[in-house]
């Protein structure tokens, strides 16, 4: 049976409760995600931030304010002012199947992944696409591997 383990990213990108929207729009951009998790200096999860949060906070381009000022604003105000804590997280031995029940079930982006509050992990939508691509990739080398093997033996 497939674990969280097993497909989780253990290479995970994340803030400090110190950190800026400012930091965690750069980091976002540059890495090309849309959740970042947020950990104390001992690496203990303590909470999380998505590219929606960003954008609830972020002053609407409909407001006319120039880049320069939305900038200052991004490098004033702490991730830890709009950060969520209240978030689902998951151990890596639990079924994969499990976890992507409760993805589903609650239309999360991503699961933290906790082993003794510490940060391990992160599973995302993508990892479960990335996931279904394989899979479909090898049931299309089956069945094509079967209509070879059939014409060959005709």
């Amino acid at each position: 049976m497939l674990k969280v383990a097993d497909l989780m990213s253990k290479d995970v990108f994340t803030l400090k409760l110190s950190d800026t929207i400012a930091h965690a729009k750069s980091l976002m951009n540059l890495a090309r995600i849309r959740h970042i998790p947020i950990v104390d200096g001992k690496n203990n999860f303590v909470g999380l931030i998505t590219h929606r949060d960003i954008l609830a906070a972020t002053i609407s381009k409909l407001a006319e304010i120039d880049e320069k000022t939305q900038a200052e604003l991004d490098a004033s105000i702490p991730i830890c002012e709009i950060m969520r804590k209240d978030i689902t997280t998951v151990p890596p031995d639990m079924p994969l199947k499990e976890a992507a029940q409760i993805l589903v079930n609650h239309k999360y982006g991503c699961l933290p992944v906790l082993k003794d509050n510490k940060l391990v992990g992160i599973l995302t939508e993508a990892d479960f696409l990335n996931l279904t691509i394989s899979l479909l990739s090898a049931l299309e080398e089956e069945t094509s591997f079967r209509s070879t093997s059939s014409w060959n033996t005709r």
